[in-house]
C-alpha cells in the first residue's frame, strides 16, 4: 500500500494523561474543531511534544526519537504509534489502521533523513560514504510514501556533498554517479548535482557514465521540461552531454542516433515536448557563443575599450559558460597589436573567434569621435562603424568549429522529420538571433543564417502551407527568413537560387497573392528583374503577373520589365502568352452576353474555360456551377468577370486555394454557395476582405465556430 508523505501542519496534536505514558491523540484538520482548546501545529524539525501536566508544548526533534513502534501488545489502544524519547514514551493514536501506517512511515522516514544529512555532512571515508548512499538510495527506491520529496531529498544530500567536496578521485565519482542512478529514472537532478553532472562531461566525455546513466536523464529531461527558463542548469547539463556525445569516436552519427531515440521508430513522436526542448537547448548554446563572443573579458578588452583604443581587461564572464571558449596563450598575445596601427586591420579576439575587419581612416575618425559615448556598443558599431569597412570575415577555430557545428547539425536532423517540421518552422519564425540595430546585422545572425540555409531549404520544399508559410516574417517590419536569403540578404550566398525557389512555393499557396507580389515590387523588384535576366523561370512568372495584375503603376517601371521579359527565350515566350490572355480578356470582358448561366453537371474546369473563350461575358451576374467537377483552379477564369454577384459552387471540389484567389478579385461578389465543398478554415478565413457579401451557404463543411465567429 502506499501512503502520502505528511507534511508540517497537517497533523494537530492534544496529549492526554495515561497512568505510565502520555497518550497524545493526533488529529487530521477536519477534526480539528472538536479539539480546538489545545491543538499545536508540527514545528519543521519535529513531531510533537509532551510535559508531565498532559499539553505538549515542547518539540520533541526527529533526532531525538530513539523508536518508532506500532503497538502490538494485547488490549492495546487502536491504531496506536509507540515513540521512544529520552526519558519515557509517548503514544500517538489515529482514527485509523491506514492513517496510522502513514504517520509510522512518514516519521520513519523524517527520522532516517536527518540521520543520513547528520552522517554525509562530515565525509570521513570515502568507502563508508558511497556504502551510506547506496543505503539511502535503497531506502528511498523501497519506500512505500508517495511524495516528490522522498526521491528528491537523498538527491539534494548527495547534490550537497558533491558541491562541498572537490578533491574526489573520477573512480569515487562515478560510483557515486552510478549509485544515485535508479533516483535519477524519475526525477530531474538539482542545480548543483546538473554543474557536477556537466563537469564529469567536460572533463570525461568517453565515460561510459555519460552513455549508460546520463542518456536516460538527458532523455526523462527532454521529454517531460515545461520550462528551461525556470531551471536553466537542465539546459546546461543537456547541451554538455550532447557534446560529450559529439566528443566520442563516431561523433554526429552517436549525436544522430540519439535524435533518432528521442524521436521513436514511428513516424509520429509520441512525446510533444521533445521538439521545442531540443530547439530550446541548441539555440541556446548558439546564443551563449554570441555572449561569450560579445562579453568574454578574460581575455581581451571590452568592445567599448576596443572602440576607444583602450586594452584593459575587466572581469566579467558571461553566466553559465558552455565548453565553447578556452584560453589560448597565442590569441592573448595578439591584443598587443590591436592599437600598433591605425590603418592594418583589427582583430577583435575572444579566445578562439577572431573577427577581422579592414577599414581605413575615415572609420577610424568615426570611432575616435564616439570615445565620449558611455554607452556600450554592439560589435557590428564596434567594427562596421561606417560604410568605408571594406571585408568582414569571421573566423572560428575548429574547436569552436566542432562545438558550435553540432548544434547547427541537431537543427538540420530536426528539419528531416515531416512530422517535427511544421513545429520547427514556427518556432523558427520569428527569427531567434538578435538584430543589433536597423543598418546592421550582429555576428550571430550572420553567421547562423547562412549555416542553417538547408533548414531553410526544407521549409522552402514542403508542400504544407503551415510550414513555407513561416518563411515570411512574423509581422510586418519585421525580417524574415524570405529577406535574409533574398539577393543582397546577409544569408545569400547562391546567387538567388533559394529565394527563387522560396517565391514559386509561396506563390502556389499565398491567399494574398496581389499583396505578395505588391510588397516584391516595393522591396524586390531589382533581385526579381537580374533572375529573369538569368533565366529563372519562377521570377519571369512574377514579372509576368506584375503585368497581368497592374501591380506597378509607373510606365517606365513597366517598360523595364517588358524589356526584362523580351530579353530571355523564355521570358519572350510568357510575355507573349501574357498579351494573349489580355487580349482574350478584353474580349470577355466586353459588354454584352447572358446575365444568367448554369453549366450543365459533370462539366470540368476545361469546360468552363471553353466556354468563357467563346465570346463575350461582361454582363453575367449569376454563375452556377453546382453539381459539377470543377476544382480551385477554375478561380482563374471566374476572376476574369468584372460584373459577377451571385456564384453556386454546391457540391463541386472547389477548395481553399480557389476561395483565397476569389477574395482578391471578384470584390463585387454578394451571394456565395460553398454547400458540401471541401473548403477548411483556412480558406474561409480569406472571405473576411469580401465587405460586398451578403449571402454566404457553409452548410455540410468543416467551419469551426471559431471561424464562424470571425466571419460575423
Amino acid at each position: 500500500m502506499r501512503y502520502k508523505l505528511l507534511q508540517e501542519g497537517d497533523i494537530q496534536v492534544c496529549v492526554i494523561r495515561h497512568p505510565r505514558t502520555f497518550l497524545s491523540k493526533i488529529l487530521t484538520s477536519k477534526f480539528l474543531r472538536r479539539w480546538e482548546p489545545h491543538h499545536l501545529t508540527l514545528a519543521d524539525n519535529s513531531v510533537a511534544s509532551a510535559t508531565p501536566t498532559g499539553y505538549m508544548e515542547n518539540s520533541i526533534s526527529y533526532s531525538a526519537i530513539e523508536d518508532v513502534q506500532l503497538l502490538s501488545w494485547e488490549n492495546a489502544p487502536k491504531y496506536c504509534l509507540q515513540l521512544t524519547i529520552p526519558g519515557g514514551t509517548v503514544l500517538l493514536q489515529a482514527a485509523n489502521s491506514y492513517l496510522r501506517d502513514q504517520w509510522f512511515h512518514s516519521l520513519q522516514w523524517k527520522k532516517k533523513i536527518y540521520k543520513y544529512k547528520k552522517v554525509l555532512s562530515n565525509p570521513s571515508r570515502w568507502e563508508v560514504v558511497l556504502k551510506e548512499i547506496r543505503t539511502l538510495v535503497d531506502m528511498a527506491l523501497t519506500s512505500p510514501l508517495q511524495d516528490d520529496s522522498i526521491h528528491q531529498a537523498p538527491l539534494e544530500i548527495v547534490s550537497k556533498l558533491l558541491s562541498e567536496n572537490n578533491n574526489l578521485t573520477t573512480q569515487d565519482q562515478e560510483s557515486i554517479i552510478v549509485a544515485i542512478a535508479p533516483l535519477l529514472e524519475n526525477n530531474h537532478p538539482p542545480p548543483d548535482l546538473c554543474e557536477f553532472f556537466c563537469k564529469h562531461c567536460r572533463e570525461r566525455p568517453r565515460s561510459m557514465v555519460v552513455i549508460e546513466v546520463f542518456t536516460p536523464v538527458v532523455q526523462r529531461i527532454l521529454k517531460h521540461n515545461m520550462d528551461f527558463g525556470k531551471c536553466p542548469r537542465l539546459r546546461l547539463f543537456t547541451q554538455e552531454y550532447i557534446l560529450s556525445l559529439n566528443e566520442l569516436n563516431a561523433g554526429m552519427e552517436v549525436v544522430k542516433k540519439f535524435i533518432h531515440s528521442m524521436h521513436g521508430p514511428t513516424g509520429q513522436c509520441p512525446h510533444p515536448r521533445v521538439l521545442p526542448n531540443l530547439v530550446a537547448v541548441c539555440l541556446a548554446a548558439i546564443y551563449s557563443c554570441y555572449e561569450e563572443f560579445i562579453n568574454s573579458r578574460d581575455n581581451s578588452p571590452s568592445l567599448k575599450e576596443i572602440r576607444n583604443g583602450c586594452q584593459q581587461q575587466c572581469d566579467r564572464k558571461p553566466n553559465l559558460p558552455l565548453r565553447l571558449l578556452h584560453t589560448s596563450p597565442d590569441l592573448v598575445s595578439q591584443e598587443a597589436t590591436l592599437t600598433e596601427s591605425r590603418l592594418k586591420p583589427v582583430i577583435v579576439t575572444s579566445n578562439e573567434i577572431h573577427v577581422e575587419v579592414e577599414r581605413n581612416n575615415t572609420a577610424n575618425q568615426k570611432m575616435t569621435a564616439s570615445v565620449g559615448n558611455d554607452s556600450e556598443p554592439n560589435l557590428i558599431d564596434c567594427l562596421m562603424v561606417s560604410p568605408t569597412c571594406s571585408t568582414m570575415s569571421i573566423e572560428l577555430s575548429a574547436q569552436a568549429d566542432r562545438i558550435l557545428g553540432c548544434y547547427v547539425e541537431i537543427l538540420k536532423m530536426l528539419s528531416d522529420y515531416d512530422d517535427w517540421r511544421p513545429a520547427l518552422a514556427s518556432l523558427l519564425q520569428p527569427i531567434p538571433f538578435p538584430k543589433d540595430n536597423c543598418s546592421s546585422l550582429s555576428f550571430l545572425l550572420l553567421f547562423f543564417s547562412r549555416e542553417l540555409k538547408y533548414v531553410i531549404q526544407r521549409f522552402a520544399e514542403d508542400p504544407r502551407q503551415e510550414v513555407h508559410s513561416c518563411l515570411l516574417s512574423v509581422r510586418a517590419g519585421k525580417d524574415g527568413w524570405f529577406q535574409l536569403y533574398s539577393p543582397g540578404g546577409v544569408a545569400c550566398d547562391d546567387d538567388g537560387e533559394l529565394f527563387a525557389s522560396m517565391v514559386h512555393i509561396l506563390m502556389g499557396s499565398c491567399y494574398k497573392t496581389k499583396k505578395f507580389l505588391l510588397s516584391l515590387a516595393e522591396n524586390k523588384l531589382g533581385p526579381c528583374m537580374l533572375l529573369a535576366l538569368r533565366g529563372n523561370q519562377t521570377m519571369v512568372e512574377i514579372l509576368c503577373l506584375m503585368l497581368e495584375y497592374n501591380i506597378i503603376d509607373n510606365n517606365d517601371t513597366q517598360l523595364q520589365i517588358i524589356s526584362t521579359l523580351e530579353s530571355t527565350d523564355v521570358g519572350k515566350r510568357m510575355y507573349e502568352q501574357l498579351c494573349e490572355r489580355q487580349r482574350e480578356l478584353k474580349e470577355l470582358q466586353r459588354k454584352g452576353g447572358p446575365t444568367r448561366l448554369t453549366l450543365p453537371s459533370k462539366s470540368t474546369d476545361a469546360d468552363l474555360a471553353r466556354l468563357l473563350s467563346s465570346g463575350s461575358f461582361g454582363n453575367l451576374e449569376n454563375l452556377s456551377l453546382a453539381f459539377t467537377n470543377v476544382t480551385s483552379a477554375c478561380a482563374e477564369h471566374l476572376i476574369k468577370l468584372p460584373s459577377l454577384k451571385q456564384l453556386n459552387l454546391w457540391s463541386t471540389q472547389f477548395g481553399d486555394a480557389g476561395l483565397r484567389l476569389l477574395s482578391e478579385h471578384l470584390t463585387m461578389l454578394q451571394v456565395l454557395n460553398l454547400c458540401e465543398t471541401p473548403v477548411t478554415d483556412a480558406g474561409l478565413l480569406a472571405l473576411s476582405s469580401m465587405k460586398s457579401l451578403c449571402s454566404l451557404n457553409m452548410n455540410s463543411t468543416k467551419l469551426s465556430a471559431d471561424t464562424y465567429e470571425d466571419l460575423k
